[in-house]
């Protein structure tokens, strides 16, 4: 069996990210997507549990994709597999391309069986961030081409909290 970790902070979850998901979910047995701290975020606008139960309800359409977390390095965590794993990691732009670019170098490094596979946006995602979601959200705008239909009404209550 071939499964592909797919890691991010996912907060929150995108329509981006779930096209990832979705194609990955084509190629691969299994997909575990991974929600992850990142340590170049400093405010969460969900905690990881939430984060989670929200990624589940979104991948529930997805019979062989799976919602996990991890604290440690992806390396360390890719080797948990008996069978292997293979990252995969949505790129938007150049700048994407040069960080995960980076990662990769670096979790081959750590972990040489570790490969990881790059999926490039669908044109329609390639200006979507969460960071941008979490925006556009604060403003109170329409979230329905950014977002999964099951999260919306999630994210729009966080950001009228946090409006208050």
């Amino acid at each position: 069996m071939k499964t592909a970790i797919y890691p991010g902070s996912f907060d929150p979850i995108t329509l981006g990210h779930l096209n990832v998901i979705r194609r990955a979910s084509g190629i691969f047995d299994r997909v575990v997507v991974c929600i992850m701290k990142n340590a170049g975020k400093q405010t969460a606008m969900f905690t990881r549990e939430e984060r989670m139960e929200m990624a589940r309800r979104v991948v529930a359409r997805f019979p062989n994709v799976q919602v996990t977390t991890y604290d440690g390095l992806i390396a360390a965590y890719a080797d948990t597999f008996p069978e292997g794993a293979v990252i995969v990691k949505g790129l938007r732009a150049n700048t994407d391309f040069e960080n995960e670019f980076q990662m990769a170098l670096i979790n081959k490094k750590i972990n040489p069986e570790l490969d990881t596979m790059f999926l490039t946006a669908s044109e329609k995602y390639t200006f979507l961030s969460s960071s941008v979601v979490k925006e556009l959200a604060g403003y109170g705008a329409d979230l329905r081409e950014f977002l999964p239909y099951e999260i919306i009404p999630d994210v729009e209550a966080r950001a009228r909290e946090r409006r208050v």
